[in-house]
């Protein structure tokens, strides 16, 4: 029997799937060695130079779209830096090296390491700003939530799609001061609030499995560059959200602007923020109810990835075992 004839395409996802794992596998041991060690710089510049070193080394010809945030004075993968060998297909790359820096300082649930790939072009170029954000899960009707609908409407709407009472659904809110008024809105509803600290990527995909997670919607303000990361991965699983830009000064108006948003207002879906084929990883840092967190054992180091693509639909969970530190770079933490 000849041997079978494998696609490019199938090619291109067996190679970037992998390909991606292992640069969110490194960052997030580089990130793991400092955890709960009270350092949120120092962790989040571990996770950024492990992942670039990867990410260096990989054929491609990429560029940062979605890079390191301003506003915490991170240690950037910037903007506009070119990423890759130099060989290979233009891609557009987004990355968190460190969701949840605070959260690994800590030594505390939830902080992973995050990146996407997607076809040159194709990403939006958000700028470092704030973002109104509302997601669900695959298996519902398009606009069955809406993000100028109230907080009331969409859980009435989403129950009632749902079919069950407003009380059996589950809000996933960042716990802000600023989301007081929506956490009395929805709590008015009867619906239940699980609050996360940070790290509303992984915020985002809990939406995808509420059967797993309890998390039926996600509702609330965070940042863009997150916004554009959590999309990618609901593009893979058939998920809804919407966002739009919070540009409330003339300074975030003009950063949107000489980043190409022409529409202010303009409301982004799924297919807005993300057009094209992407792949989508994470590794756990720390443990939470997405991934385990890195395990250091006698002779092993243990991580958990997921690895999602939107042209196939496939979520590829894995548990890998890696036994030559020295591609890790690893050093003692001081």
């Amino acid at each position: 029997m000849p041997p079978r004839v494998v696609e490019r395409q199938e090619i291109m996802d067996r190679f970037l799937s992998l390909e991606v794992a292992r640069v969110t596998e490194r960052a997030a041991v580089a990130a793991a060695l400092l955890r709960g060690r009270g350092n949120e710089k120092a962790a989040d510049q571990a996770a950024v130079d492990a992942m670039r070193r990867e990410m260096n080394q990989i054929p491609i010809q990429g560029t940062i779209v979605i890079g390191e945030g301003e506003r915490d004075e991170a240690p950037m993968l910037y903007i506009g830096e070119t990423i890759g060998t130099g060989v290979g297909p233009k891609v557009d790359i987004a990355v968190d090296p460190l969701e949840g820096t605070t959260l690994c300082a800590k030594n505390m649930p939830g902080s992973i390491a995050t990146m996407t790939l997607a076809e040159g072009g194709t990403l939006l170029n958000a700028p470092d700003v704030y973002m109104e954000k509302i997601a669900i899960g695959p298996g519902y009707p398009k606009y069955v939530v809406e993000l100028d609908a109230s907080p009331a409407e969409n859980i009435r709407r989403l129950a009632k799609a749902k079919g069950v009472a407003t009380e059996q659904i589950t809000a996933l809110i960042l716990d802000r001061p600023r989301h007081a008024d929506l956490i009395k809105a929805v709590r008015a509803t009867g619906a239940a609030i699980q609050f996360i600290t940070d790290g509303d990527v992984a915020g985002v995909i809990h939406t995808a499995e509420p059967e797993t997670t309890g998390i039926d919607i996600y509702i609330g303000t965070g940042g863009a560059p997150e916004g554009v990361l959590a999309a990618s991965a609901l593009s893979c699983t058939g998920g809804q959200m919407y966002g739009r830009l919070i540009l409330d000064t003339d300074e975030k108006r003009e950063r949107a602007r000489v980043m190409g948003i022409t529409d202010p207002k303009m409301i982004y879906g799924i297919e807005d923020l993300v057009r094209g084929d992407c792949v989508f990883a994470a590794t756990g840092v720390t443990t939470g109810s997405l991934l385990k967190g890195v395990r250091f054992k006698p002779g092993m180091i243990e991580t958990d990835t997921v690895v999602m693509r939107s042209a196939s639909g496939t979520v590829r969970w894995i548990r890998a075992e890696h036994r030559q530190f020295e591609k890790f770079e690893m050093t003692t933490p001081k």
